[in-house]
Order: structure tokens, then sequence, then C-alpha cells
């Protein structure tokens, strides 16, 4: 208990400062939410509420600025953007659980919406990865990661699954202002897309945009509803509040297969967002999954849970801090009675330098690890840690291109450690392409 205790109140301290009087917001110049650019004229995404113009909202699923509808002002936009990296993992170990291997995590996203009379702004965004072939055939190497099959119905165990290729998401939406201020209704339908529960998914938040590893969370209560299959929800944005439910079908997405298939719809899901400045927000869920996975038929369903909060500050000498805390807790899952997560993530930048980086305090079975135990459903508490930098070797209007390197180190029970040859450590380098795109048409 001592070392769970500890990370706990790390983590904490660590979202502090979220708590602390914002600063007022400084916009270097271009058109909030229509690729934001610096003085100089350089790429920088909108991160936040602050970035969005008069005519725009933040959109708290995806994580960026979208239009709205307003009388008189007729809107067409077309959005592209994109993340991607190339990584070459060292994470090589005596017991074989490691591998050096390569790897090409990435996601693109196209936007094209029009308004419609004088409230509504109609959109369709699709959301696509070549990650299925990008990936080498045992997942992309990540020391105590787990979730899902690969072709051969081999779980992936100290890997990340590929994203459903090549459509990790297909969604139709209609967002409806309410009178003349920023509120509004939304109603989306996705054969593929963002159910109502987890906090930002980790490729939309900024925290996660700049790792190319998933967090290890990622099923345990946190990201994995951004890919939920037959998605029909709907929400409400009054003042600086938001609720959203939606209904869907609890089976998650076989990583292996090529397909967007339309099922019933058997799982509930409902999330909370307040606003509390500009500069900071916070959200909870909790949904009830029926059916998740298809390898396991017996089992009937899952609950998951999460909250989260997101903050950012421009600190002394022109540096931006961004931090994301996330709780997840998950029950029933992997024939465990309860899974809880704990992560925080950082990120602070200035011009081409940025460090990174996140911390993880979580359960995990040895059933899910596949290490001999005689209790093997019974959760044990693991802990990584990883720092990182990336250097910006070249920005432009609307894209930049940076090198980066991370070390991560993973604090183990005694019962996994024999398992792993004691407390791994592993590092990675990579090359990371990422842009934004918008054009009024």
């Amino acid at each position: 208990m001592k070392i769970q205790t500890f990370i706990i109140t790390v983590l904490i301290l660590i979202s502090g400062p979220a708590w602390a009087q914002h600063e007022e917001h400084k916009d270097h110049g271009g058109h909030a939410g229509h690729g934001l650019t610096d003085a100089d004229g350089f790429y920088r995404r909108p991160m936040g509420p602050a970035d969005c113009s008069g005519m725009m909202i933040w959109d708290y699923m995806m994580g960026m600025c979208m239009p709205r509808a307003m009388k008189g002002m007729p809107m067409r936009m077309l959005m592209v953007q994109g993340n991607a990296f190339a990584v070459q993992n060292f994470a090589e170990d005596a017991k074989g659980r490691g591998r050096n291997a390569f790897g090409a995590p990435n996601m693109f996203m196209i936007d094209i919406g029009s308004s419609v009379g004088d409230r509504h702004y109609v959109n369709l965004d699709i959301m696509g990865t070549a990650e299925r072939w990008t990936f080498p055939k045992a997942g992309y190497p990540e020391l105590l990661q787990i979730g899902e099959e690969n072709a051969d119905h081999e779980a992936y165990i100290d890997a990340q699954h590929p994203h459903s290729s090549p459509i990790m998401g297909l969604t139709l939406s209609d967002t409806i202002s309410i009178g003349d201020g920023k509120d509004y209704l939304k109603f989306w339908f996705a054969p593929r897309g963002q159910a109502s529960e987890g906090p930002v998914a980790f490729m939309h938040r900024p925290t996660g945009m700049v790792n190319p590893d998933v967090p290890l969370g990622h099923h345990i209560g946190q990201d994995v509803a951004h890919i939920s299959g037959t998605v029909l929800g709907g929400l409400v944005h009054l003042g600086e509040s938001t609720l959203e439910v939606s209904a869907f079908n609890g089976t998650e997405p076989q990583p292996a297969k090529v397909d967007l298939p339309i099922d019933k719809l058997n799982s509930f899901a409902a999330r909370a967002t307040y606003q509390f400045t500009p500069h900071f927000y916070a959200m909870t869920s909790a949904a009830r999954v029926d059916h998740p996975e298809p390898h396991d038929p017996l089992l009937d369903h899952i609950w998951r849970y999460s909250a989260s909060a997101y903050f950012d500050r421009h600190l002394e000498s022109g540096w931006m801090f961004h931090n994301t805390f996330i709780y997840g807790l998950v029950n029933g899952y992997d024939d465990a009675a309860a899974l809880n997560s704990f992560g925080d993530e950082f990120w602070i930048h200035k011009d081409a330098r940025h460090f990174w980086g996140r911390v993880e305090h979580l359960q995990r079975t040895a059933g899910q690890l596949e290490i001999t135990s005689a209790t093997p459903n019974s959760p044990s508490w693991v802990t990584a840690l990883t720092l990182g930098y990336t250097h910006k070797c070249w920005r432009g209007s609307s894209a930049e291109i940076g090198v980066g390197a991370s070390v991560t180190k993973d604090f183990l029970p005694s019962n996994f450690r024999t398992a792993y040859g004691g407390d791994p450590v592993s590092g990675r380098v990579f090359v990371q392409v990422n842009g934004m795109k918008m054009w009024d048409y």
C-alpha cells in the first residue's frame, strides 16, 4: 500500500497546477480553429477552448475547434489533419518479453461540413489509420500493454494492437445552435466512432499526440470507447456544462479485420463535462458494455468508469504547459472483479523544443500477462514512468516534422519481476510528421 499511496500522491501533486488561477490566454495570431499560426506564420494546432474564435465551438470529443451555424453567415468547411510516427523500439530483454522492432503508429482525419439554414451544421468525420499494415504481426512493442487478438487468435501481450484499419471512425453529425451564444445540441450516428465515455482519446488530446505509445490504461476504463461500433448519441451544451448520452454496440472491433459492421445497440454510456476556465475543464463518465469480447462468449457485460481533467497554461519566457490527469475503472474485465488505472501526462514546449512524459499506475493480473500464478485473476499494481523529448526540425504553415526519443522505466510487483527479469527499461527513437489544414469552400 505504501507504493500505491506514494504514486497516487505524486499524480495528484503533478495535476495540482490545474486548480491554480489561469493566466489570460495570449493568442499569437492566425485564425483560431483554421490551423492556428504563430507570429512567424508557423503551424500551431488548436489546443483548447481558448483557441476557438467566436464562429467556432470546442468539440470535447474530438479535441478541436469546429464551426457552428450562425444566422446570416453560411459556412462550409473541409479539414484534413494527420499524425504519424516512424518508431524504432528497443525493449529486448533476457526473458524474451520485450522486442527490438520497428512500428509506425498513425492516424488521419478528414472533416467536411456545411451549415444548413441558420441553426444546423452538418458534418461528416472520417478517421483512418494504416496500422494494420505498419505494425509488426505481434503488435507494436510496449511492455505491460494488453488487449485484443491478432489474426492467429493470439493475444497481444507486451504489445499494442493496431487500430481498425483503414477506417477507425465514420461519424455523421448535426450540431444545432441554440440562441445567439455558443449553446448547442448535437446528434450523431457512427458505424464506428466515439461513444460518450472515457476521457478525450489519446490521439486527440495535446498531451497524448506527442507520444507514439498508447497509454497502458487504454482498456482499463480509458480510451477504448473511441472506436465503438454502431454509435447513436446526443449531447447538450449550455454555458460551461456539457452532457452526453449514447447507445452503441459493445463488441470491440477486431484489429485483424477490415470491416465496418452495423450491429444492434446493446450498450449505454453517459458523460458530463464542465469548463471551469478557458484553460481548465474536467469530465466524468460511466458505461455498461455488453458482450465486449467476441472470443469470450461467457462475458455478458462489464462496467467502465472514468474521470479526467485537462489544463494548459502560458509560462514565463514563452513556454507552454499542458497537463492531463485520468482515472479509469472497469468491472468484470478479464475475470477480474475490478481493475483501476491512474495516469498523468504533461507536455512543455517552446518553439522547436518539446519535453513530455507520462506517469501510469494501474492494475494488471498475471493471467492478462500470461505469467504463471496461483491467483491468475488477482490484480497487482504496476507503474510505468516515461520521459521524452521531440525537436521540431521543420515547421511550415500547416505541418511540421520532428525527431525524438523517449525512455520508459517500469516498476513491477514481486510476483511479476521473475517473468520480466526485474524492473525493465525500454526506449525508442522516432520521426514524427503531423499537420492540419482547413479550407472554406
